[in-house]
């Protein structure tokens, strides 16, 4: 129907700005158009990657939205190196928690709790191999803690017992 047009290389800068505008905005999906326009021409940009992968986990919450966590998952990949795989794996497991848990679903509380412990054991595999100085896995593991502390969120019991027959 529509062919795609190309930008071109040198516009990637400007792309990538008007990109977090959008996102800061609250517009994830013109920030995501515009990360697919930036990897038509340079797929192997690390801001438009993570961009990309922040602005699907954006969209988690809203149920129209292309954000899903298998889509945000396979960019993992791309990434650079061990600390940003697995720093921005946690991101994607804490953001999924955090939209199920804003959407106050009845039970969502023990899919709460298992995304943000997911999330939680990326931010110590990427607190582990961390450049000095950052501490933003220490920092967003604490956050998690504090959620699952604050709302005394468990997991779900994972014994099935029959109920007796009557």
């Amino acid at each position: 129907m529509f062919q795609i047009k190309r930008i071109a290389k040198e516009s990637i800068p400007a792309a990538l700005e008007k990109a977090e505008r959008y996102r800061l905005l609250g517009e994830p999906g013109l920030a995501e158009s515009i990360c697919l326009d930036i990897l038509e021409v340079d797929n192997q940009n690390a801001r438009a990657i993570v961009m990309l992968i922040l602005t699907i986990t954006d969209q988690f919450s809203d149920p129209f939205s292309s954000g899903d966590v298998g889509r945000a998952r396979k960019l993992l990949s791309q990434l650079q190196n061990e600390y940003e795989k697995n720093y921005y794996a946690g991101i994607i497991c804490e953001r999924k928690g955090l939209s199920i848990f804003n959407q106050g679903m009845g039970g969502g509380h023990f899919a709460v709790f298992e995304w943000l412990t997911e999330a939680m054991e990326f931010f110590e595999k990427a607190e582990a191999v961390r450049p000095p100085g950052n501490d933003d896995a220490i920092l967003r593991w604490n956050t998690c803690a504090r959620l699952i502390m604050g709302h005394e969120l468990k997991p779900a019991n994972e014994e099935y017992v029959e109920p007796p027959l009557e």
